[in-house]
C-alpha cells in the first residue's frame, strides 16, 4: 500500500529532522507552510530545500495548501473548530484543489510527506490535507516524529 507521511520540525535540529526522512525513505517533501520562514535554524525554505536534497530528496513547496495566518492564530488560541472552518474555506479553491490533486498524482509513485511546525499533526492544517487526500486516493497515513539525538541513535 502506498504511504503519505505528515511531520512537523517543531523542537527538533535539522539534522535529526533530515535522519528521520531518510531512514524512512521519504522521496518528496511537501513544505505545506504559507509562510516557509522560520526562526529555527535550518527551517528555511532555501536552507531547508538544500539539506534535504542533500539527502536525495525532492523538496517541493505548496503556498496555496499552507494556512491563512487567521487560521494558525485561531489554532494557537486553542479554537479547533474556528481553525478547521477557516483552513476549510482557504481550500475551497480551484488552486488548491489543483495542489491537492498534484499530490494524490505523486502518492502513486513517491512516499510523500507534507511538512509543517506542528509536531501534534492533531494541531496542525496538514492532518485536514491528509483527510482531503484519503477521499480521492487510498494510503497509509504515518505521522512522524522527530526524536532528539536520532542522528546519533540511528548513527
Amino acid at each position: 500500500m502506498m504511504i503519505v507521511s505528515t511531520i512537523g520540525y517543531e523542537g527538533s535540529e535539522i539534522s535529526d529532522f533530515v535522519g528521520v526522512l531518510t531512514h524512512k525513505n521519504v522521496d518528496i517533501l511537501v513544505d505545506v507552510r504559507d509562510v516557509p520562514s522560520s526562526r529555527k535554524k535550518g527551517f528555511s525554505k532555501n536552507i531547508l530545500r538544500e539539506q534535504v536534497e542533500a539527502a536525495g530528496i525532492e523538496y517541493l513547496h505548496l503556498k496555496v495548501l499552507g494556512d491563512p495566518k487567521e487560521g494558525r492564530e485561531a489554532a494557537r488560541s486553542g479554537n479547533t473548530g474556528k481553525f478547521r472552518q477557516i483552513f476549510c474555506n482557504h481550500i475551497d479553491n480551484p488552486d488548491a484543489s489543483n495542489a491537492i490533486q498534484l499530490l494524490i498524482e505523486k502518492v502513486g509513485g513517491k512516499h510523500i510527506c507534507l511538512m509543517c511546525f506542528e509536531k501534534d499533526h492533531r494541531c496542525c492544517h496538514r492532518t485536514i490535507l491528509i483527510e482531503k487526500m484519503l477521499q480521492s486516493c487510498n494510503f497509509e497515513v504515518q505521522h512522524l516524529g522527530v526524536p532528539k539525538g536520532f542522528i546519533c541513535k540511528a548513527g
